[in-house]
């Protein structure tokens, strides 16, 4: 039997698709599952007529394949990806390539990733997203690792990804180790925070124009269209899902959902990597949150007993608020993508990884769960600026956001008369309004409490700017009262 092409462990829904369209592409493929009736299943089913085989073992999956080895381990991220390579590295030889296409954490790829070189065996940590439909048509594809590892499988990764309007295939090389891990990181991360934004908007319209599903339903498919700024996939699902009834009564399935969402950790990952790297994304965060508190469902049953907020119905017309939503939507999805894009570039420098934003947007625009019209800003942003200081900051969003704020901060203000909380539009807001404060009034306050229960030092302002009093060297010069002292005298640290 001719020896195959590429090897798959791991034969749940998304490695069972990501094969069949590796197959699609010309390709020959060995495969094989840990539970042997899921393989058996797969070859006699999906794959029958395919140039798939089976192997039930490891030492047979390897030997039917030809050199230089490409292994993709579609498996659970933690100790099942150490358990295979493990178990793969002693049949393995100098040059093959093994490539980790699951939600690892991007430190635990760095790690393989360092000692799988020192055995001369390739590693690639590559975010795969689009879930099960884009595994089979084309996912948007992040591949971290050597750049010989990422020139072995550059033809196969742009025939399997997602193509974009323009054809320009959903992947490119994102930099080394775990640079292709972070990066998918971040984009669950960010499509957390599109996600409960875009909830908050549903439930605000909800709660303030009293709107069954199938109305805002049309709302969503009206925004969904090419010329507009919302118009993306997640906008386009819910529209689609909240027409669907329930099965077994009349009422919409959106009702009779349970309101807990649960959540497999990267947007965890993201939030920890953020408070490393002091870098801010209260949107994302606050997603975050929202999700944990979904799952305290007894905790909330019992407590809603305990008060009655006064709600009142918006009293204006119903178009008026429709609008100023979709406006307050894309503000705060401006705000989050700053943010999202802020660790980006953070991480790039401390960890080495010298990411292109503008490349990996353009990986974004087709394939993945966030794809949307929107990134084509975005991408034009950072190829006008790759060195932009933020997102904010970028001609079109600076301008829109300056002549439309006001609508996020009235919608908010609606949605809170309404009682609806809204932890991420509010934090989208404030990151906006901190962001572009010249002086904190807060961190004064805190900056001098500090100074006075534990003597940690102070900076000072110019006496007629805003700006830090600096030494010549560029360091900002520490004062500390002695608060305790008469006449609280001031000193250099």
């Amino acid at each position: 039997m001719a020896k195959k092409n590429i090897g798959l462990i791991g034969l749940a829904v998304m490695g069972q698709n990501l094969a069949l369209n590796i197959e699609s592409k010309g390709y020959s493929l060995v495969v094989f599952n840990r539970t042997i009736s899921k393989t058996q299943d797969f070859i006699n089913s999906a794959s029958k007529g395919k140039n798939i085989v089976a192997a039930y073992s490891l030492e047979e999956f390897v030997a039917n394949l030809e050199s230089p080895r490409i292994i993709i381990l579609m498996v659970k991220a933690g100790s099942p990806v150490d358990g295979y390579i493990e178990k793969l590295t002693p049949l393995l030889s100098k040059g093959d390539l093994i490539i980790d296409g699951g939600n690892s954490y991007f430190k635990d790829t760095i790690r393989r990733n360092k000692e799988l070189s020192e055995k001369n065996i390739l590693f690639i940590g590559a975010g795969i997203s689009g879930g099960e439909e884009g595994a089979l048509k084309g996912p948007a594809i992040m591949p971290g690792g050597q750049i010989e590892a990422y020139n072995l499988v550059k033809d196969l990764f742009n025939n399997i990804a997602g193509k974009a309007e323009d054809g320009i295939p959903c992947v490119s090389y994102i930099g080394p180790n775990g640079a292709g891990h972070f990066v998918k990181m971040v984009h669950n991360g960010i499509e957390y925070g599109d996600m409960q934004l875009i909830g908050e908007c549903v439930w605000t319209l909800k709660n303030a124009l009293g709107l069954n599903a199938e109305e805002i339903s049309d709302i969503m498919l009206s925004w969904n269209k090419p010329e507009d700024v919302l118009c993306s996939y997640l906008i386009e699902i819910t529209g689609k899902a909240m027409r669907e009834k329930d099965k077994e009564s009349d009422r919409f399935l959106v009702d009779r959902t349970a309101d807990i969402t649960r959540m497999k950790g990267t947007g965890t990952w993201t939030v920890q990597s953020s408070l490393e790297l002091l870098v801010p994304i209260p949107t994302i965060t606050s997603a975050v949150f929202a999700r944990e508190m979904s799952e305290d469902k007894d905790l909330r049953l019992a407590i809603s007993e305990e008060f009655k907020f006064n709600k009142s119905k918006y009293k204006n017309g119903r178009d008026e608020l429709i609008n100023m939503a979709h406006d307050a939507l894309y503000i705060a999805k401006i705000s989050s993508y700053a943010q999202g894009f802020a660790l980006l570039k953070a991480s790039s420098k401390e960890y080495g990884f010298n990411l292109n934003l503008a490349e990996i947007t353009k990986g974004w625009r087709a394939g993945c769960i966030i794809r949307a019209q929107f990134l084509n800003e975005i991408d034009k942003a950072y190829e006008n600026n790759p060195n932009l200081s933020n997102l904010l900051v970028a001609p079109e969003f600076k301008n829109y956001i300056n002549q439309n704020l006001d609508k996020l901060a009235s919608f908010i203000n609606i949605a809170h008369n309404t009682g609806v909380p809204v932890m991420a539009m509010d934090s989208a807001y404030d990151y906006i309004i901190q962001m572009a404060s010249p002086i904190m009034i807060s961190a004064q306050i805190s900056a001098q409490q500090r100074d006075y229960f534990g003597a940690h030092g102070y900076f000072k302002l110019k006496k007629d700017s805003p700006e830090i009093l600096k030494y010549d060297n560029g360091n900002y010069i520490e004062y500390h009262t002695e608060w305790m002292k008469e006449g609280h005298l001031e000193k250099l640290v």
